[in-house]
């Protein structure tokens, strides 16, 4: 099955080394997987393989010498009233003249500290981004159950238009955003940094393990319909820097998702995509890796073997169940007669959503195109 971005924009990046789409087939993946699981047996073992890993990502993505965190000139446009939460139009400066959209779920209650949840979208989404129906139910959910929820926008999606989505280091300026992103939502007063959690499907899946494997302050984690034994994402945006592979390691978006490991982790997949083996390959594999922690009842899979490529109904009640458990949040706020009901979680219009607009537009010294954007990259 074909990523629905599954082209790659000619780059300046050294291709020769990245591992994309289908890179092997089931057969072959089960059998490279096996010969990884020989590198560890216990936490000591897999400890010291998950910082090679974690270190390649970094490298891969140009991130290992990050810059200094600059201030983030939160601005905020717009504001929209639902069911015992508000939805803020908000960006924010991740790099200097690199805005990055979203939208802040925020609960009615905030007296007492909430849990802090980022959205990222995945490429189904195209080109609402953040505005789709799928991900405002979900954020809107979240928030009436006492979750403070970021959803924000991929490069190129949304209202996120200052560089097109394929830009040859879209992968470290994604994961930046990410890490950016968090530091926004830990600077809110009411949101308690030790009840924090990512979840996106899709391309939005491999955002959320990525984040995981390198931010530990995330402490819990939910990829929705993306992990995978043989498929490493087939955008330029999850695949297009050399963060698999290494000049002296090679890994998989299996291992990269076990770097959540002791935290806990649900993985949501279906039949219909290249998740379809989860529950006999990557669960398993990854389980075995929780149980050096002692940690299996951590991890988690709900397959969904008659659905397809989506965050739909079924997978959101899936993340709500987790996060309710492990962020204490209250599913019972949102249900009916024991059942999740998102009817009163209401859906917005783009222009409702969006930060910047002709009324709003982007400040003076945000930087548009391509090439600058790259430039501000070079560090």
């Amino acid at each position: 099955m074909l990523h629905p971005f599954g082209l790659f924009a000619q780059t300046a990046v050294d291709t020769t080394n990245l591992c994309r789409g289908d890179y092997y087939t089931l057969k072959q993946a089960i059998k490279v997987h096996k010969q990884l699981a020989k590198k560890y047996h216990d936490a000591a073992s897999w400890g010291k393989r998950a910082a090679t890993i974690r270190a390649g990502i970094l490298e891969g993505a140009e991130l290992t010498h990050m810059p200094a965190k600059t201030p983030l000139k939160v601005i905020i446009t717009g504001r929209q009233t639902g069911d015992n939460y508000t939805v803020e139009n908000v960006a924010f400066e991740t790099l200097p003249g690199y805005y990055l959209t979203g939208n802040l779920y925020i609960p009615a209650d905030t007296a007492k500290p909430t849990a802090g949840i980022l959205s990222p979208h995945g490429h189904f989404y195209h080109p609402d981004g953040r505005f789709q129906p799928d991900e405002q139910k979900l954020c809107a959910t979240l928030a009436r159950m006492g979750a403070t929820v970021f959803a924000y926008d991929m490069p190129g999606f949304g209202d996120s238009k200052q560089c097109s989505h394929e830009i040859p280091k879209a992968v470290k300026l994604q994961t930046w955003n990410g890490i950016r992103a968090l530091d926004f939502l830990l600077s809110l007063h009411w949101v308690d940094s030790t009840r924090t959690a990512v979840t996106g499907a899709s391309g939005g899946g491999t955002q959320t393990i990525l984040l995981t494997a390198v931010d530990n302050r995330i402490k819990v984690s939910a990829p929705v319909v993306m992990v995978s034994e043989y498929f490493f994402g087939g955008c330029v945006c999850e695949s297009g820097m050399p963060i698999h592979k290494r000049p002296h390691s090679q890994t998989s978006n299996v291992e990269i998702a076990a770097l959540a490991a002791p935290r806990p982790l649900l993985l949501v997949s279906d039949g219909g995509d290249w998740t379809k083996e989860v529950p006999t390959t990557a669960y398993p594999y990854i389980k075995n890796i929780y149980s050096y922690y002692d940690k299996q009842q951590d991890v988690k899979n709900v397959h969904l073997a008659e659905e397809h490529h989506d965050y739909g109904p079924n997978k959101r009640l899936a993340v709500y169940t987790f996060f309710a458990k492990y962020l204490k949040l209250n599913i019972a706020a949102v249900s009916h007669n024991g059942i999740v009901d998102e009817t009163n979680s209401d859906v917005f219009t783009p222009q409702q959503l969006a930060v910047f607009t002709n009324d709003n537009p982007l400040p003076y010294n945000a930087v548009v195109g391509d090439e600058t954007v790259m430039e501000l990259l070079r560090w």
